[in-house]
């Protein structure tokens, strides 16, 4: 048996999920979880053998979670399924270790497949995506994420400042390179380039 963890926000979809991949006669879902911070309790907790979760959840996104996963060295491998077609997301998630990556409205014997594939071992995404995912390189240091990030959340810069343990000019410097590397007039405009490219 495959046992696996689903992470889902939305309950219908969950739900289908779950039940879609209970009827494989070689798939076991043994938890699920509506975000991040459950997802990694979930999987710490039933140590699966895969987690299937979606990218963008409440809390931890699976990306967040595919990173700490990654830290910890779980034997976990992770399966993401999202709606987002986004070069930034895919890009993201290979470096942070996930095997493999299914759009939504994909088959669910794909999702099926890629979940036997991963768990053997292989990785696995959709063709079309892995040459998307080289398309553009994301330009923006780690640093200047975390700021375009509380940026986006409406935060101002004295803000940013005291949660990112930085000086106040040293936040304007960060939103200032953003701002001319993606080649936009504002904050506002750079994170929604930025999350639109799956950046953030």
């Amino acid at each position: 048996m495959i046992r696996l963890v689903l992470a889902e926000d939305q309950g219908m979809v969950l739900g289908a999920f779950a039940r879609l991949l209970s009827f494989e006669p070689d798939l076991e879902v043994v938890a699920t979880a509506t975000d991040g911070t459950q997802a990694l309790a979930a999987v710490e907790e039933h140590d699966p053998d895969v987690l299937v979760t979606d990218v963008e959840m409440p809390g931890l996104s699976g990306l967040d979670v595919a990173a700490e996963l990654h830290r910890m060295r779980a034997r976990t491998r992770l399966v993401i399924v999202t709606t987002f077609a986004r070069s930034g997301y895919l890009r993201r998630a290979l470096e942070s270790g996930v095997s493999g990556y299914v759009l939504k409205d994909a088959p669910v014997d794909q999702l099926v497949d890629t979940v036997r594939r991963v768990h053997a071992g292989q990785r696995v995404v959709d063709p079309a995506l892995a040459v998307a995912a080289w398309d553009g390189a994301d330009p923006m240091t780690d640093r200047e994420r975390d700021v375009l990030r509380l940026a986006a959340e409406g935060l101002p810069n004295s803000d940013i400042a005291a949660h990112l343990h930085l000086a106040e000019g040293t936040v304007r410097n960060y939103l200032s390179t953003a701002i001319t590397k993606l080649g936009v007039r504002n904050r506002i405009e750079a994170a929604r380039v930025a999350r639109d490219r799956g950046w953030l």
